[in-house]
């Protein structure tokens, strides 16, 4: 009697933990494509990269003056932008980001090339937009 119950314990145990699995999977939002296409698809056109962090995590503060300078060196090029997640939890949501920062490279019809969690430097940015594909010349000066 005792092994039986011991069978039907670990067998119950399995079936609960594969249950709670099976859950996970559906209710966790995790890192799909699908998901990120909906809300990037503003302007497109132009490849795009979305910084989603907060202002007060000591990486995402190291990438926020490389955003900019993106920003303004490729205005009208690239898209750069920031989510803060701690402000908006549910764009965080929306992008089924696990971790912070989380750079998420698009090409110029809003789909999702690539994700990199953790700080990344401008040339590796600009490095990883080239291996995808795309070649990202800065932006013509005004005047010039």
């Amino acid at each position: 009697m005792m092994k039986c119950m011991g069978r039907t314990f670990s067998t119950g145990m399995f079936f609960i933990a594969a249950l709670l699995l099976s859950l996970m999977l559906f209710v966790v939002p995790g890192e799909t494509p699908a998901q990120t296409e909906k809300v990037a698809k503003g302007n497109l056109g132009l490849p795009r990269i979305v910084d989603v962090g907060a202002d007060k995590c000591i990486p995402c503060i190291m990438m926020a003056p490389i955003l900019e300078e993106l920003k303004k060196e490729y205005a009208g090029v690239l898209v750069v932008e920031f989510v803060d997640v701690w402000k908006n939890p549910q764009t965080g949501q929306q992008y089924g980001v696990r971790g912070i920062p989380t750079q998420i490279f698009y090409d110029a019809n809003g789909k999702e090339l690539k994700r990199h969690i953790g700080f990344i430097s401008k040339q590796e940015i600009l490095n990883q937009f080239q291996r995808l594909g795309i070649s990202l010349k800065p932006a013509k000066k005004k005047g010039i």
